[in-house]
């Protein structure tokens, strides 16, 4: 262990990144639960790392505008094929869901195959890089997720399926390229899973999670020098369980 690694210019704009992923993934997550169609954030972000690998793929540069436009149109196919999927076979969509994800995730292995950082590529989309994430990235990032809790709180109150698909594919898009698939993943379920009973208050107890794991997790990775993504993931789970744990004690009593 080693305080070396508590660096307030890597660890401050990655906890930011986490924050903003947060803000909208846990009220995006609440309705992913809701709704039961678990694993469609896992391939719309799938689909949209299959945007970024082709993106490369011409020799684009991270930073291109033509890797947002390849990435977030991919996303946006993958989301509207999955949004007519719904109507159409709503009684198999899981079904199609985990069908994209394996697609998509074999698609970007074949478009990687002759490349000798494939497994680096992989390993960043999957795992993400965000403390490589700067504070230079986050105010377009902000402005995107501000837009979209506008549109979710705001703009229209019924939760139209057809919407939530498209923000949904808008927010997975920068996301993963922001901290990789998994801590989409993670960000999206566990502490909508964390708080599925507890009424009114679960947002803002969801939101409390994520910041405190986030925080946890990157202080932990900094200090034994291990992948942030990961520890952040394990933070996540370690933290729910423990204040379900605490919740049905309290029951209890």
């Amino acid at each position: 262990m080693s305080i070396d690694g508590l660096d307030i210019s890597i660890l401050g704009p990655a906890y930011a990144a986490g924050l903003l992923v947060l803000s909208t993934h846990v009220p995006l997550g609440r309705h992913v639960l809701a709704r039961g169609i678990i694993f469609i954030d896992l391939a719309i972000a799938q689909i949209a790392g299959l945007g970024v690998i082709a993106a490369h793929t011409f020799g684009w540069d991270a930073g291109d505008w033509m890797v947002q436009v390849t990435a977030f149109g991919s996303a946006l196919i993958g989301a509207l094929i999955l949004f007519w999927c719904e109507h159409r076979w709503p009684e198999v969509q899981e079904a199609v869901i985990g069908t994209a994800f394996i697609l998509a995730a074999s698609a970007g292995i074949l478009m990687l195959a002759g490349n000798p950082h494939a497994g680096e590529h992989l390993k960043e989309l999957m795992v993400g890089q965000i403390l490589w994430v700067d504070y230079q990235r986050l105010p377009a990032v902000a402005g995107l997720y501000a837009l979209v809790l506008s549109v979710w709180f705001g703009v229209v109150r019924d939760r139209q399926q057809l919407l939530f698909y498209l923000l949904f594919a808008l927010t997975v898009t920068a996301s993963v390229q922001l901290v990789g698939v998994y801590l989409v993943f993670a960000s999206l379920i566990i502490p909508a899973l964390t708080v599925r009973k507890a009424g009114n208050n679960g947002l803002w107890i969801a939101y409390g999670l994520g910041a405190a794991a986030y925080a946890l997790g990157l202080i932990s990775s900094a200090l034994f020098d291990m992948p942030a993504g990961a520890v952040i993931v394990l933070t996540l789970v370690l933290l729910s369980i423990s204040l379900r744990m605490v919740t049905y004690a309290a029951k209890r009593d």
